[in-house]
């Protein structure tokens, strides 16, 4: 992985919030994700370029026109992280080889998953 010199700006990140299962208003769990994701963007100093949101339900993050954001994002350089609330909002466990297809596609872009819930917030990539 290629190291990024020290500049006046962070490098950006992406936060991607999968977590309201209705469409429309953001409900409380995607606000809470959202507010959680900013605090921990702020406190280590991370610039969000973009919030990426999808209505939970789809266990193919491929599927998600959400997902797809962040992966485009990605592709062109655009951010050095995505921050997620925790591994459930990539792919569901019952689906957890989607979760560590996408996140090994992350790491093979020079991509770091951060999981920004309290608890999880410590490991700061993928546990593999």
């Amino acid at each position: 992985m290629t190291s990024h010199p020290h500049s006046e700006t962070a490098p950006p990140v992406v936060l991607y919030v999968c977590a309201d299962r209705a469409r429309g208003t953001p409900g409380e769990a995607t606000q809470c994700a959202q507010t959680e994701g900013r605090a921990f963007a702020q406190e280590r100093g991370l610039t969000i370029a973009e919030v990426v949101t999808d209505t939970y339900g789809e266990p193919d993050p491929a599927q998600r026109k959400g997902w797809r954001r962040v992966r485009q994002l990605v592709q062109t350089g655009h951010v050095t992280e995505v921050l997620v609330r925790w591994p459930s909002a990539i792919a569901p466990e019952s689906a957890h080889e989607l979760r560590h297809r996408e996140t090994a596609w992350l790491h093979d872009h020079g991509v770091r998953v951060r999981y920004t819930w309290a608890p999880l917030s410590s490991k700061s990539d993928e546990a593999w």
